[in-house]
């Protein structure tokens, strides 16, 4: 199937082309980076789905401020496809940045500015093909889904996943666009991580029995952190990913004020990544154990994505693409979420995840055409 939208003249393509650009602009300047409110955003994505004629739902999450969007183009009875899209960046403060992260800037080829590649990108490529979508006669539905503070551990996703039996048939199928160079990837690792706060008594060190080191009750969980993470190195293990085997690791500690100053509280983070199969948050439970005496909150938790080569989106996503699937990424997406709901799930998206969280992050303009490309290659097997 080719890769470009079939009777499209050369103007026509140019100004679908601009379009993208145009909307990929618009939404780099919201600057929705995790944590914050995304409401100016939605807004703007629900006012140009209604001036398509399409139905859309903004579905704010408990945190009052952060929403959720679902659309469905064609009949939401049906079973059809999703195309997801997290709108969330990450923040901007690095020194790199050589102008406005939040102003959208072409140079030469490439579209720089947060967000642009994670993964704004694939949404303004979605969003650009909507009045093509609108007009084809699909025989089931595209929907788009958006979702937010996928960047803090998907924490935003569950609640639009958990309202989906409300809002349309079960789907066939949902393609995460995350930056994947447009391959299809078929698995990815799965992530839990958490916070352990242990509380002290401060004092002067010169009288260490009249206070309690915080730092002190925060080694053993330190020590069975590290031991955790040699212990999951032998196995089990799965040569799709790099490295094969789930993995372990304290991010973060800190705590205390001065080395003359008992500290009174201290605080680490740590995350494990786990193989398909292997459940993320089981192994950080023997760090859970050796925290009894601290508070462990836990920050996030989402599955691996693991799907058969063979599965009918597999070999659709291929199709639409025209390119190889990659067996195994080891970074980790909503899609094993939706996996984890029944919905089978894949990751295929424009850009170059190396990109991703850098200064001067960037989206080539021939990635994000090849993208909205791959979405009228839907709309069009689905119009068969």
């Amino acid at each position: 199937m080719s890769n470009r939208a079939g009777d499209e003249t050369g103007a026509e393509a140019g100004r679908r082309q601009a379009d993208a650009e145009r909307i990929l602009a618009d939404l780099v300047g919201f600057p929705t980076v995790v944590g914050h409110p995304n409401g100016d955003l939605m807004s703007y994505v629900a006012d140009m789905l209604s001036t398509a004629g399409v139905s859309c739902r903004v579905l704010m999450g408990p945190e009052g401020d952060r929403a959720n969007l679902f659309a469905t183009i064609g009949d939401p009875s049906v079973p059809g496809y999703v195309l997801s899209g997290h709108v969330d960046v990450v923040p901007a403060d690095e020194p790199g940045w050589k102008g406005d992260p939040f102003l959208l800037r072409r140079v030469e080829e490439r579209l720089i500015g947060r967000g642009a590649c994670d993964m704004k990108g694939f949404v303004a490529a979605v969003l650009s093909a909507l009045p093509d979508l609108a007009a084809m006669p699909l025989s089931a539905p595209v929907h788009i889904a958006l979702s937010y503070d996928e960047e803090a551990g998907c924490r935003g996703v569950p609640h639009l996943i958990a309202a989906l039996p409300q809002l349309c048939a079960p789907p066939l199928g949902c393609i995460i666009g995350e930056p994947t160079g447009l391959h299809p990837v078929l698995a990815h690792k799965g992530k839990a991580a958490l916070r352990v706060r242990a509380q002290g008594r401060g004092g002067h060190s010169a009288r260490p029995d009249l206070g309690d080191n915080a730092i002190h009750r925060l080694i053993p969980v330190l020590s069975a952190a590290v031991a955790r993470a040699t212990e999951v190195q032998t196995g089990p293990l799965d040569d799709r990913f790099a490295p094969p085997w789930s993995s372990l690791q304290v991010g973060t500690v800190s705590g205390g004020q001065a080395l003359n100053i008992i500290p009174d509280a201290a605080e680490a983070r740590i995350e494990a990544r786990a193989i398909a199969g292997v459940d993320p948050a089981a192994l950080l439970q023997p760090v859970v154990a050796a925290a009894r005496d601290c508070e462990v909150e836990w920050l996030s938790s989402y599955p691996a994505l693991d799907l058969p080569p063979d599965a009918p989106l597999a070999r659709l996503a291929t199709e639409l693409g025209g390119r190889r699937p990659h067996a195994a990424v080891s970074f980790g997406t909503e899609a094993g979420l939706f996996q984890a709901a029944g919905l089978p799930a894949i990751v295929c998206g424009p850009g170059d995840i190396a990109r991703a969280h850098l200064p001067e992050e960037y989206l080539r303009r021939d990635e994000l055409a090849a993208a909205r490309d791959l979405v009228l290659a839907l709309g069009r097997h689905l119009s068969h």
